[in-house]
């Protein structure tokens, strides 16, 4: 008998988690292609490639929201049909009644973040390649978002680079310092572009000037092309172009770690570090959240209730997440206190609400 129930209380949660997900994201795309889009000269088809593009990672972004909504609808549906008064007579307890529904939530969490870690990164660079190259005709920008200038070191060398473009392994304004032993200027070459080829690089019309020990004045010499050798883990410059979103919990962690060795700042990439990861988790909290607000009001729920419910705690949840993050890129907050502090404050609450009912 308990197995029909939570089969049907699970059924009826992913109806509505379901049809959630479906009328947010639908809703999303809407509103950015009627507000970027719906007079854009560019081609229908790569319009309609970057929106399908997108489709994953917005379905994780909406995730959480979608859940408490299933939440938010399946326990008030229960209400109002009298239902959960008919489980809590027969004996099940609020926490047995929601466990169907909070294990479906954890399992979609745990499959979801997993294919953001291994499929989204690469579909954000093929969105970032279509909308940059073939919709905005801008291919400058393209492995550029986000990104005003890179730097990375490798060794006693200091890379500097304007733009950086992965999939064609090419590079626009270089300039490389080298050090000697006392970390004294010998080098410096300038480049207007280069062409990246693992440890060989070919370099395009630029300068070579040499800071001679014994001399003050710098001696300087101008090249067409130039082939330079550089180190083994100078190949990982590839990856600085890229944004934390197309980027796996792997790459982006050592990412930070060479930029931190190195004595960059490496703040707002640790806080989207952290953040990939307390993201995962807010599908489950926001569940947690809509439990006590649902089964407060279940006699009285309706459609308006439910929205209204889901609109609210889901426009508080992200205002909180969201100046946690903003704050932790300031450097107000630690990266793990911005961003798990507004998924264990609002955890808190729930569980203090779901006490309160117990009274």
């Amino acid at each position: 008998m308990v197995g029909i129930i939570d089969r049907y209380i699970a059924k009826l949660f992913l109806g509505f988690f379901v049809g959630g997900l479906v009328v947010f994201v639908t809703l999303f795309v809407t509103v950015d292609f009627m507000s970027n889009y719906v007079r854009s000269d560019a081609p229908f088809q790569s319009i309609v490639s970057f929106y399908l593009l997108s489709l994953p990672a917005l379905i994780y972004q909406m995730m959480p929201v979608a859940c408490l909504m299933g939440v938010v609808f399946t326990l008030g549906s229960l209400g109002k049909t009298n239902e959960l008064v008919a489980l809590f007579a027969s004996g099940m307890s609020l926490a047995r009644v929601s466990l169907p529904i909070l294990s479906l939530v954890v399992l979609i969490s745990s499959v979801s973040f997993f294919l953001n870690d291994r499929v989204v990164p690469i579909l954000n660079q093929k969105k970032n390649y279509v909308r940059y190259v073939e919709i905005e005709k801008k291919p400058g920008l393209y492995s550029t978002v986000k990104t005003d200038r890179i730097w990375y070191r490798s060794g006693d060398a200091l890379y500097n680079i304007k733009t950086l473009s992965q999939d064609t392994a090419t590079a626009n304004g270089l300039t490389m310092y080298q050090f000697d032993s006392s970390w004294r200027l010998a080098q410096m070459i300038t480049a207007r572009a280069v062409k990246l080829n693992g440890t060989t690089w070919d370099l395009s019309e630029g300068t070579v000037t040499i800071f001679p020990a014994e001399s003050n004045v710098p001696k300087s010499q101008a090249f067409k092309e130039k082939r330079i050798t550089v180190a083994e883990d100078a190949k990982d410059l590839q990856s600085s172009g890229q944004t934390t979103e197309s980027l796996s919990l792997k790459e982006l962690s050592h990412f930070i770690k060479r930029n931190k060795e190195s004595g960059l700042d490496t703040l707002r990439y640790e806080v989207d570090y952290h953040a990939k990861f307390s993201f995962a988790l807010a599908a489950f909290v926001m569940a947690l959240i809509g439990i006590p607000f649902s089964v407060g009001k279940a006699r009285s729920g309706s459609a308006a209730f439910g929205a209204g419910v889901t609109i609210g705690l889901a426009f508080a949840y992200w205002a909180f997440y969201s100046s946690g993050l903003t704050l932790g890129k300031y450097g107000a907050l630690p990266p793990v206190v911005a961003a798990w502090a507004p998924n264990v404050a609002m955890a808190a609450f729930a569980i203090f609400a779901l006490v309160r009912m117990r009274r």
